[in-house]
């Protein structure tokens, strides 16, 4: 009697039907783009929260504003949030008030330059979490096409068979739900890293409008003493 050739996870995969096959390969595809960006934002989220910390930190020490502005120019940080207000805000707090626009023209110019800059780091902080989203939400259905299909095509073939056993049967159901498996693995990670980006973006994007309230506070001091 011979003995029924052995079933493993890379021999169902390299078996399955090409469509099978092809969502097998977009899920995987998508479970390492995903990866990536979890690990890129990973790193992102850490150091703009350091770089922040820090920057504050500087900021409340009592160091001259001018002189804080000239020091962030000269060594900038592209991931520090409230350096990024700071330095837009400054900035045109110092254009406006050479052209000795009166005050409140003055912080006009203040507020739109800060909420602008809110905007550019709001954008920043929720790059790409929309493709986790994305993969998160859709891998599972994804994965059940290619059940579906598999299953599906399994019971056509099986109508051609004269007797239907377990063994005729099992590779073609096993081989259907290893796309299931994939589009789970795919979307697991996703979704707790979405939740968990979305969480510290939120976090942080508060702490930014923290800092430039008290930036434009600061500021309309400055304007109003300087009438």
């Amino acid at each position: 009697m011979t003995a029924a050739p052995e079933m493993t996870v890379t021999s169902l995969i390299f078996n399955a039907s090409p469509v099978v096959q092809a969502v097998m390969l977009l899920l995987v595809l998508a479970s390492v783009i995903s990866w990536a960006i979890i690990v890129q934002r990973s790193g992102f989220f850490h150091r703009a929260d350091g770089l922040s910390k820090a920057f504050e930190e500087r900021f409340w020490s009592g160091v001259d504003m001018q002189q804080l502005h000239e020091q962030v120019n000269h060594q900038p940080n592209p991931d520090s949030g409230c350096e990024n207000l700071f330095r837009a805000g400054f900035q045109e707090f110092q254009r406006l008030r050479d052209k000795r626009a009166d005050a409140d023209a003055l912080m006009q110019g203040v507020s739109r330059a800060l909420r602008i800059s809110l905007s550019v780091e709001q954008s920043k902080l929720e790059a790409q979490l929309p493709f986790l989203a994305s993969v998160g939400s859709t891998s599972p259905y994804v994965g059940l096409f290619g059940t579906v299909w598999g299953i599906m095509t399994s019971f056509i073939g099986l109508a051609k068979v004269q007797q239907a056993t377990l063994a005729v049967v099992a590779p073609g159901i096993a081989e259907a739900l290893i796309a299931t498996a994939i589009g789970l693995f795919a979307a697991i990670p996703a979704v707790l890293a979405y939740n968990r980006f979305a969480a510290r973006s939120n976090t942080l994007l508060s702490r930014y409008e923290i800092f430039a309230e008290e930036l434009s506070t600061i500021l309309h001091r400055e304007a109003h003493a300087g009438r």
